[in-house]
């Protein structure tokens, strides 16, 4: 069973970059037709999809977050990131890591807090 876990500071300032990483075990980011995905979600809202990094490298993004999100990958360590740049208070979330296999299966991490916040 894959198993994801979040990392990151739990504070950032506004202007900053934030940076996340997923650590995925149980399974290879690169096995074919896997989709690992940032989610987050602000307090009182619901989830927003930021983007995806698919099995082969591939990312699409978030039409809204597109210019501020960038997702990459580190194969050796088998994690994938995620970079928000210039973040704003509203950017404060509970922030997910997820793991999708063709619609079949779904994994999620725990979720991690981050602030924004000077």
């Amino acid at each position: 069973q894959v198993q994801l876990q979040e990392s990151g500071p739990g504070l950032v300032k506004p202007s900053q970059t934030l940076s996340l990483t997923c650590t995925v075990s149980g399974g290879s980011i690169t096995t074919s037709y896997y989709a690992w995905s940032w989610i987050r979600q602000p307090p009182g809202k619901g989830l927003e999809w930021m983007g995806v990094i698919l099995y082969d490298g591939d990312t699409y993004y978030s039409p809204s977050l597109k210019s501020r999100t960038s997702i990459s990958r580190d194969t050796s360590k088998n994690q994938f990131s995620l970079q928000l740049s210039s973040v704003i208070p509203e950017d404060t979330a509970v922030y997910y890591c997820n793991a999708r296999w063709l619609g079949y299966y779904e994994y999620w991490g725990q979720g991690t807090q981050v602030t924004v916040s000077s």
